[in-house]
């Protein structure tokens, strides 16, 4: 944590050195100096915090300095915070008091006003120095103290110099991976290649402690593969990747007397490799390969091309980009846990009993334990060992509810191989992965929330034009990559990504933490079973089903330092309470407070005071009718989470200039967001209703907001005017939209709203929902990004676009245009012009829904079209080649399915409440002609 804090500090304050508040420094003796003196000092230590990191898990000396080091750390950054935002909201005031006076053509002087003002502004530059002062003082001396440590300025990872290199050789005993094994096994004797290249590479990816070197053993080691080879190579890669040293261990493998082996020129290694492996078919394992880069793969590849066909290289990596640089993506085997039957012999085997001798009571506790494994093999080893010399079931339960045995064993057996994933983070990366551990396990986690997260705790510094959240995105993704976060979700319209943290992860950056940094209490425990921690230590605290009570006010208010406070499914009666004290913890960052049923009925107006806070989440609160006028004061506010507020009337954002992300979706009450289009900075917005009354949003309040991103929902209420034209097509960063013109009844008026509504062509999805307009605008056809697409209940709509032309479009949904009688082939893109070139009617689609069309009876292919056309002949159209799944549901008249459909590559096809079809498709004769889809649903 101080590495990444420490890099924060330095960012801000290089940031500071060209900012006005630079200025106020050298009003005030002495400052300047001493600004400049934390930056030397910060230097100084940051250039031994890698190894001082890496060497806190088994140094308790070490772990302490840096704990010291980062409760100054954070202290600093609450000077610097405190003391930029006063400056900047002085500028401000300034600036709206000269436009005020302006406005109003009158002097904006007062002079007892700006003497009182000057007074307390020479107050506050000297006790923010008398604060730099001191901290700086304690800084020295954390930075003289480092000198005892005998630090190493290194950026190579300790914790490989000290990790056992691997082996081909088997394991005693092995358990599971069979059907992992004979895939791979497969893949090995296979006389084909992909593009017959030679050497195939086929990649095992999987976390730490998974089994992905034990089952390259099993594979090597197989009878089959042994007399299928000419030569087998197992080589030990690890971290960092040196070709040279892998060149020179493969020619040891090949030729243990090559001289050639000595050399250190890697041109030399090449050619002998290359001579060495003329004609031979060999399997060359790479195992714990980490970070190679692009030209050094390649100058590796070089030499291992001169094999025979058939040559295989299997690789074992923790990184998926590992087969992506590789370009062995297509052959790739990505491990999963370990089954828990498996997981049990493993156990019962490392704890030297016999699995079917086991008592009864013993099998009941044992069971219990393996399943904290979770299905990692190298857990159930680890924890069957520990029970080698444990007979008795009192010594089982003990270990069983015991919390310290963990810390000590899993630091050297289980926890080794996530600490080597976790040491090849960067300081950015590592902070953010530690930072989850806010929530409790099992959580499910938002990508883009977890992004806004981590920027409200400043873990995001953007270099130049590259933006904080395009940083947070490349964090979570390489989290993902190595493992860290696993069941990663995508919905259907990509506009949502979900993960949640595997509970040994869980365990793992708690043990990183030492549980002090972020701290979970769960009221539902007794007292004596919370974790009990230094008050002054925990920044980052999360309250679970707290519950109003005397212990509750003396608890909270004991944590003077929080960052973060969350509270997560907190009593109706606590949930005020807890607000009420959260506003009197002035360091916070981040607040959370999630009800567990209506919540907070008002905010207090000392919420202005929280002068640090950039992330405020109040869902879920449904009695909160008003945000109080202090809110104004939020002057570094990021991030305003609002979803759910029903009975939120208004939100005033007028003083909110750094906001960047808005959430007010199901706040139904809703009706104006006042300053939202001075928000031209703003970046996510997720529904934005627009009325025809002066006090409800109007669409030109988005006409400026050109820095949306992600997905937006407007909702038409009344008959709004749109006074503004070409309001969304500049937004080139916004991917979803949804129209949905609800409450709106004059068609006339929607068909000007939706003429003027022109999207920018990058839009990815859009729905489009209760549109009286009849016909769409043509710009529908212009989004050539276009992925999903859908068209829900707009009734007077008498036939469908021309859908066909969207070259990128996959998904369409199509419910309850009740207008529609006929599809045909103006819904296909087929038109005049088609007969003389190659068309291809919606090439990229592959999931056609639709639903709930009363009056549809008819839908025609392009045999009505050719009958038209004089070259009646002409088989130049090629309809859905990209098809996989067709859905039919209530429409009840449809008599029907076009012949094309049984030429798409269908693999599902559901046709349900559609009486007239299904009993047409049940015959025996229709039903040939729909056998050779794999799914078939008629109900």
């Amino acid at each position: 944590m101080a590495e990444a804090l420490v890099n924060v500090l330095l960012e801000r304050l290089a940031t500071v050195a060209l900012d006005k508040v630079r200025g106020e420094f050298k009003l005030v003796s002495g400052v300047e100096e001493e600004v400049n003196s934390l930056s030397r000092n910060l230097e100084a230590i940051q250039a031994v915090l890698e190894d001082a990191e890496q060497r806190q898990v088994t140094e308790a000396t070490v772990r302490r300095w840096l704990s010291e080091l980062t409760e100054v750390s954070y202290e600093i950054d609450d000077v610097l915070d405190e003391w930029v935002t006063q400056v900047r909201k002085r500028q401000m005031e300034k600036e709206e008091k000269h436009a005020l006076a302006i406005a109003k053509k009158v002097r904006s002087s007062a002079s007892s006003f700006v003497s009182g003002s000057k007074v307390r502004r020479f107050i506050h530059r000297r006790e923010m120095a008398g604060r730099i002062k001191e901290l700086n003082e304690r800084l020295a001396l954390i930075d003289k103290e480092k000198q005892s440590f005998n630090f190493q300025n290194t950026t190579r990872d300790p914790e490989l110099l000290v990790r056992q290199k691997t082996t081909s050789l088997p394991n005693v005993k092995t358990f599971g991976r069979d059907n992992e094994k004979n895939l791979i096994v497969s893949k090995l004797l296979s006389e084909s290649s992909e593009g017959n290249e030679s050497p195939l590479i086929i990649p095992i990816v999987g976390m730490g402690g998974m089994g992905k070197t034990t089952l390259a053993q099993l594979v090597y080691n197989d009878e089959n593969v042994k007399s299928y080879f000419d030569k087998r190579i197992w080589v030990c890669v690890s971290d960092p990747f040196e070709e040279i040293k892998i060149a020179q261990a493969i020619i040891e493998c090949l030729d243990r007397d090559n001289t050639s082996k000595n050399s250190n020129q890697l041109q030399i290694l090449v050619e002998c490799i290359y001579e060495l492996l003329e004609g031979k078919k060999f399997i060359l394992v790479l195992d714990d390969v980490w970070s190679p880069k692009l030209t050094q793969w390649e100058e590796l590849i070089k030499s291992l091309c001169n094999g025979a066909i058939g040559s295989r290289v299997l690789v074992t990596t923790r990184k998926k980009e590992v087969a992506t640089l590789m370009k062995a993506t297509t052959q790739l085997i990505l491990l999963e846990e370990l089954a828990q039957t498996f997981c049990l012999s493993l156990f019962y085997y490392n704890a030297d009993m016999n699995e079917s001798s086991v008592s009864k009571e013993l099998q009941d506790i044992g069971l219990e334990i393996v399943k904290r494994c979770n299905g990692l093999p190298l857990a159930a080893k680890t924890l069957g060992s520990l029970m080698r010399n444990k007979k008795k079931i009192h010594e089982w339960q003990a270990i069983l509810r015991s919390k310290t045995w963990e810390l000590k064993e899993i630091q050297q057996d289980v926890f080794r191989p996530l600490l080597l994933s976790y040491h090849d983070l960067t300081p950015a990366t590592k902070r953010c992965l530690l930072y989850c551990v806010i929530f409790p396990k099992n959580y499910v986690y938002n990508k883009n929330n977890l992004i806004e997260l981590w920027m409200s705790q400043d873990y995001l510094d953007a270099k130049g034009s590259k933006e904080k959240i395009t940083i947070g995105q490349n964090h979570f993704d390489d989290l993902v990559m190595r493992s860290f976060f696993q069941d990663v979700v995508v919905d259907a319209k990509n506009e949502n990504i979900t993960c949640k943290i595997h509970d040994i992860v869980h365990d793992f950056l708690q043990y990183l933490t030492n549980k002090n940094e972020c701290l979970i209490q769960d009221f539902e425990l007794g007292a004596s079973e919370r974790t009990e921690v230094p008050n002054d230590k925990v920044h980052h605290l999360t309250l679970l089903h707290a519950t109003e009570s005397d212990s509750l006010v003396s608890f909270l208010l004991s944590y003077k330092k929080l960052r973060t406070l969350t509270a997560i499914d907190s009593s109706n009666n606590s949930t005020n309470p807890i607000f009420e004290l959260t506003v009197q913890l002035k360091c916070l960052r981040t607040v959370i407070l999630h009800p567990r049923n209506n919540g907070l009925v008002e905010i207090p107006e000392m919420i202005g005071e929280l002068i640090h806070l950039r992330y405020l989440d109040l869902s879920g609160n449904e009695k909160l009718k008003e945000l109080p006028s202090a809110m104004g004061s939020l002057y570094n506010l990021q991030t305003l989470r609002l979803v759910g507020c029903d009975s939120l009337r208004k939100v005033d954002v007028r003083r909110l200039i750094n906001l960047r992300h808005l959430y007010v979706d199901g706040c139904g009450s809703l009706s104006i967001i006042q300053g939202i289009e001075k928000l031209t900075d703003l970046q996510r917005l997720d529904r934005f209703r627009v009325g025809d009354c002066d006090e409800e949003n109007k669409f030109e309040d988005l006409k400026d907001l050109n820095q949306l991103q992600g997905g937006l929902t407007i909702e038409t209420k009344g008959n709004p005017n749109m006074a503004e034209k070409a309001i969304m097509v500049n937004k080139a960063h916004l991917l979803q939209l949804k129209l949905d013109f609800q409450l709106s009844y004059y068609a006339e008026r929607q068909r000007e709203i939706m003429n003027g509504l022109e999207l920018h062509p990058r839009l990815e999805s859009l729905s489009i929902s209760y549109y009286e307009g009849g016909a769409f605008s043509r710009w529908l056809l212009s989004l050539h990004s276009l992925r999903v697409l859908t068209l829900k209940e707009c009734n007077n709509c008498r036939s469908l676009p021309p859908l066909g032309k969207m070259a990128s479009l996959e998904s369409l949904h199509i419910e309850r245009l009740d207008g529609v009688e006929k599809v045909g082939a103006k819904f296909l893109g087929i038109d005049g012009q088609t007969s003389s070139s190659i068309f291809i009617s919606f090439p990229k689609l592959k999931k056609l829904t639709i639903e709930d069309m009363l009056l549809w009876k008819v839908w025609e292919g392009v045999e009505g079209w050719r009958r038209e056309e004089e070259n009646s002949e002409n088989n130049n159209i090629t309809i859905m080649p990209c098809l996989s799944q067709l859905t039919i549901s209530l429409c009840w008249n449809i008599k029907a399915l076009p012949d094309f459909l049984w030429k798409t590559p269908l693999q599902k096809l559901h046709i349900k409440a559609s009486p007239i079809l299904q009993e047409l498709y049940r015959r025996r004769k229709k039903r040939a002609e729909i056998s050779h889809i794999p799914n078939i649903k008629l109900g």
